[in-house]
């Protein structure tokens, strides 16, 4: 069972930066690709990006490319999202999950454990 805790999150103005970090417990964090999700009030969870087991492949949602940025260290079973120049839209419940899947997935259904999430809100 692994446990997964969000940290980092706040409330920005537009055009800030922000690190989001997750932190796995339980497991052998290097044999999870991770993944980072949001929610929106209203809407369904989405991708953000996601990041493999060794880190040397990621993959990220059109709506972010260019301004976030997902990485890992195993040494530290950690997983980070670096924000960058922020948008309203951005605001959202960040959530890290960790999936056994062989190759990052932005599927929802490829990962296996859930963080509780932390609040980023953009203010404008």
């Amino acid at each position: 069972q692994v446990q997964l805790v969000e940290s980092g999150g706040g409330l920005v103005q537009i055009g800030d930066s922000l690190r989001l970090s997750c932190t796995a417990s339980g497991g052998t964090f290097s044999r999870y690709a991770m993944g980072w999700f949001r929610q929106a009030p209203g809407k369904e969870r989405e991708f953000v990006a996601t990041i493999s087991r060794t880190g040397l492949t990621t993959s990220y949602a059109d709506s972010v490319k260019g301004r976030l940025t997902i990485s890992r260290d195993n040494a530290k079973n950690a997983v980070y999202l670096q924000m960058n120049s922020v948008k309203p839209e951005d605001t959202a419940v960040y959530y890290c999950a960790a999936g056994r899947t062989l190759f990052p997935s932005a599927s929802i259904s490829e990962y296996d454990y859930w963080g509780q999430g932390t609040q980023v809100t953009v203010s404008s």
